[in-house]
């Protein structure tokens, strides 16, 4: 069995920046123990899978180790695939999910995703979460990840966490989160949880951040970067129970798999 692969780097407007995702597209459905090998094979933070069904694409997202429910870089990429490489894409691209109907729309040179939004609460951060980030005292809010609030974004760039000591907390992920000069605000997203230590831009982390953001900065647009080594670039819009995500991607490679 040969099966087409694509890497794409989402939420860059060049390679080598943004979130690298690989996008498989399908004609029916390989068994959960393939989708995971290849995932695991291609060692990229996701792996997006779709196949056509009755006017959706059903769309599934695998890390190295774990089917995950929600991914944003990966459904970008996907949908850069969709419309770069395959015939007749519609205008409005609409995806199955195990979170539910999603709709990526082609703005310009954009790729926009609509995505639900959550909004996080405050909480009391676990046992030994805040020294493993190497940080002392922070606010800590709970949403399907914890995110941690920070003074200054200087002090985002630079940590450097013990990723042994957050594996087993009992979220997704940590983002880490400060107030930005060049953008509205800067984060970075580490989830040894699900076998990604650091992704570099995650888009379903902005389902929690920009409504977050938007409470505390007034405003319903935001801009957004984020990343350590490796950045990328977003933005974000506010509208009711919804969070719009946009960005940039770019096609890195194209080629077989072998099965």
């Amino acid at each position: 069995m040969k099966l087409d692969i694509y890497q794409v780097d989402a939420f860059s407007q060049s390679v080598f920046g943004g979130n690298p995702a690989a996008v498989c597209p399908l004609t029916e459905w390989l068994s959960d123990e393939q989708l995971q090998n290849i995932a695991a094979e291609n060692n990229l933070s996701e792996t997006a899978y779709f196949m056509p069904r009755d006017g959706f694409y059903e769309l599934r997202w695998f890390t190295p180790e774990v089917e995950v429910d929600l991914c944003g870089h990966a459904t970008l990429a996907a949908a850069w695939v969709l419309i770069h490489q395959l015939p007749d894409a519609p205008e409005v691209l609409r995806f199955a999910t195990r979170s539910g109907e999603l709709r990526v729309t082609r703005n310009g040179n954009e790729l926009a995703l609509d995505f639900p939004a959550k909004q996080p609460q405050p909480c009391a951060p676990p046992d030994g979460m805040l020294s493993a980030l190497g940080i002392e005292q922070a606010d800590v809010f709970s949403t399907d990840d914890y995110i941690v609030l920070l003074e200054d974004e200087a002090q985002v760039a630079a940590l450097k966490p013990d990723f042994a000591r957050l594996k087993g907390l009992p979220k997704r992920g940590i983002a880490v989160t400060a107030k930005s000069a060049r953008f509205d605000f800067v984060s970075r997203w580490f989830g040894p949880n699900v076998g990604v230590n650091e992704d570099p831009v995650t888009g379903s982390a902005h389902t929690s951040l920009a409504p977050f953001w938007a409470e505390r900065l007034g405003k319903s647009q935001l801009t957004a970067e984020q990343g350590g080594t490796r950045r990328g670039q977003l933005r974000c819009e506010l509208k009711g129970d919804r969070v719009i995500i946009s960005g940039h991607a770019v096609l890195y490679l194209q080629g077989t798999i072998y099965l």
